[in-house]
């Protein structure tokens, strides 16, 4: 199972569904992108019951609608914007002073169970992409079949993964320079 990794995470959760699968599909499949998420979410405890992923899947349907519509230049619609304030108001964060052996140190915790709580964290991830100037550059992979979206870094970057989509590509262009007549 391929998935992008690596980019803002509001595209991660949208990259969870590909051509041929989808991430959400099965709480493994789910535990093991959660896990491929260390250090970029608060400690998510799990497995995920099928069921409770419907929720993740709905969040990501319209964290994706969202960032359509700002990739279109235009703004989001009132239907996205309020699942994705009602999923981080389901589970605010505040600040938490907590004392360790090294001293006082500051850190956030949120309330809610830990679906609410995740749903948060990916909300508030989605906010922070879409009122990102940088948001307008989004752009589509151009492998053939390929449905990942991506944030370039660099204006020249056309596939979502030069190790996936740009050797396919690659590849399939030395076959028809060089195939038999």
């Amino acid at each position: 199972m391929e998935f992008l990794i690596g980019e803002p995470l509001a595209l991660d959760l949208v990259n969870t569904r590909a051509q041929d699968f989808d991430v959400l599909d099965t709480p493994e499949g789910f535990a093991n992108w959660i896990d491929r998420q260390a250090g970029r979410l608060a400690a998510v405890e799990g497995p995920f019951a099928a069921e409770e992923l419907g929720a993740v899947r709905e969040l990501r349907a319209h964290v994706e609608a969202a960032v359509d519509a700002v990739r279109r230049g235009e703004g989001p619609s009132g239907e996205a914007v309020g699942a994705i304030n009602d999923a981080m108001r389901a589970a605010p964060a505040y600040g938490h002073l907590d004392v360790t052996d090294a001293g006082p140190a500051k850190g956030t915790r949120r309330d809610g169970d830990r679906l609410a709580r995740l749903l948060a964290q990916l909300a508030e991830a989605a906010a922070d992409l879409l009122t990102d100037p940088a948001a307008s550059r989004i752009r589509a992979c151009e492998g053939p079949r390929c449905r990942m979206i991506f944030l370039p870094a660099h204006p020249r970057r056309r596939w979502c993964s030069p190790e996936l989509c740009g050797n396919r590509v690659r590849v399939a262009r030395h076959y028809q320079r060089h195939k038999p007549a």
